[in-house]
């Protein structure tokens, strides 16, 4: 077991085929090595707990166990309650709906064995050709992210779970996704800490345990150039010593574009470790990674003491985090909410939506196929519209009665590089609202996006195309929209 190791955050990955089988070579290696914790990419919710509980078992020291869920933890773990974008409770203006995601989220994840949530995004959304943060964004102004961010942090942290402020110092100005490449944000020094970095004070005057750095350059912050991850200005300067953060920093995944520009994964951990983060999170090569970092620690690249006081802070944070238990678990009126609140959020953004007769004609439209990861099915949309009593079928194209609706699926995707749909996305949809002008755009995705299909006449948003949000699209048509 080595002390290096407990840095290192390794991702285990659900395979619809194998279940966490195919990560049984990782995991024995990780657990051998001595990895201070893991983050999950899907699974059932049952085999979720089996795993956890597993991992707990093997582990010599306590384990931080995290997830992506700013949506819910139904965002990664089939069964669990799935949640609407950020934005989109945001969007309601009621402080009371962000404690109840944060909690409920909390509650679910608690009870699954994982102890750690990598939300709030606390960056703005400033810049609508941001490819990667759109819903994801708490808003625009940084004073009332600021607030909707600290009542997510108190919230979540309220149940054991820790929550993790990110990207610091901010991701919302990029135009370039930082899976793909480096951004840079050319902002004044000035303009980001009156803006930008707003939202991460307040997360830190919260007590958020953890923030997770942005692979983007920041010059006027650092005039080297460097990506915040590997910025000691940025970490040590800005975060540590004028904001007074002493909780966890850790780095956003390992195998981002953002960060391995011009070197290798174990380049980018040591100068990441250097600059001031805590964590390493999703390195793929653990064994090449440890070594190389035991290594520096021999000849002195990494300093002993500031290793001694990463591990504590993250012993700190695994002992602090609740023990996975069925205390206090979500009761049936909390996921009822859940399903509410995405009723609430969907949003009409043009016209006056018509009554439309059953059966309905549907065309899909997805704008999310194509990456290296499948997109969320959509028969919950279908099966939703069935359970609330109204009859749809599916079609390819139009029929003589012409197509009624149309499900227009675009959501923020890591590897698409742009925020909006893509021309063949955009010609189809055009094409049919041309020829059949009542036709109702039933949008998954930003409300915004709307103004790239302008012969829409009546365009509904559900802000997202996750199943919480195909549910509610279906309830919101049987309900305003369809005459059987």
């Amino acid at each position: 077991m080595s002390d290096v190791a407990q840095l290192l955050l390794p991702a285990i990955r659900w395979d619809l085929a194998l279940g966490y089988g195919g990560e049984s070579e990782r995991i024995d290696l990780a657990l051998e090595l001595g990895v201070g914790g893991f983050c999950l990419f899907g699974g059932e919710q049952e085999a979720v707990r089996v795993l956890t509980k597993d991992l707990r078992r093997r582990s010599r020291i306590p384990l931080l166990i995290a997830a992506d869920m700013e949506r819910g933890a139904g965002q990664q773990f089939a069964g669990a309650t799935g949640l609407p974008p950020l934005a989109a409770i945001a969007s309601l203006g009621d402080v009371d709906a962000i404690r109840k995601a944060a909690r409920l989220t909390a509650r679910e994840a608690r009870t699954l064995g994982v102890n750690w949530d990598y939300a709030p995004v606390c960056d703005l959304d400033i810049v609508p050709e941001n490819p990667i943060i759109g819903t994801r964004s708490l808003g625009s102004d940084p004073k009332a992210v600021a607030a909707l961010a600290a009542e997510w942090i108190s919230a979540c942290q309220s149940e054991g779970v820790l929550a993790c402020a990110k990207h610091f110092p901010g991701h919302g100005r990029t135009r370039t996704d930082s899976h793909a490449g480096l951004p840079v944000v050319s902002a004044s020094k000035r303009e980001l800490m009156e803006t930008d970095l707003v939202p991460f004070k307040a997360a830190v005057a919260a007590g958020v345990a953890s923030i997770m750095t942005a692979h983007i350059s920041f010059p006027s912050l650092d005039p080297s150039g460097a990506p915040a991850t590997l910025s000691r200005e940025l970490l040590h300067w800005f975060l540590r010593q004028q904001f007074k953060f002493d909780g966890l920093i850790v780095t956003d995944a390992m195998i981002m574009e953002g960060i391995l520009v011009g070197q290798s994964e174990s380049e980018a951990a040591i100068r990441a470790f250097n600059a001031g983060c805590d964590l390493l999170l999703y390195p793929t090569d653990l064994k090449g990674v440890v070594e190389a970092m035991e290594r520096a620690l021999r000849e002195e690249m990494i300093e002993s003491d500031r290793l001694a006081q990463s591990l504590r802070r993250r012993l700190k944070w695994a002992q602090w985090a609740s023990p996975p238990n069925e205390y206090r678990k979500p009761a049936p009126t909390d996921v009822a909410w859940g399903a509410r609140v995405a009723d609430r959020v969907i949003q009409v953004v043009r016209g006056t939506p018509r009554p439309v007769s059953s059966p309905l004609e549907i065309v899909v439209v997805d704008d999310d196929l194509g990456g290296p990861y499948p997109a969320p099915s959509r028969e919950p949309f279908f099966e939703a519209l069935s359970t609330s009593g109204v009859k749809a079928r599916r079609v390819e194209a139009m029929s003589n009665g012409g197509t009624q609706v149309v499900a227009l699926f675009g959501d923020i995707r890591s590897w698409k590089g742009r925020p909006g749909y893509s021309s063949e996305s955009r010609e189809t949809v055009e094409r049919i609202c041309s020829a059949t002008p009542n036709t109702l755009v039933m949008q998954f995705s930003h409300p915004r996006l709307a103004q790239e299909i302008p012969a829409a006449n009546t365009v509904v948003s559900a802000w997202g195309g996750e199943s919480v949000m195909q549910h509610a699209a279906a309830r919101w048509l049987a309900r305003t929209a369809v005459i059987t």
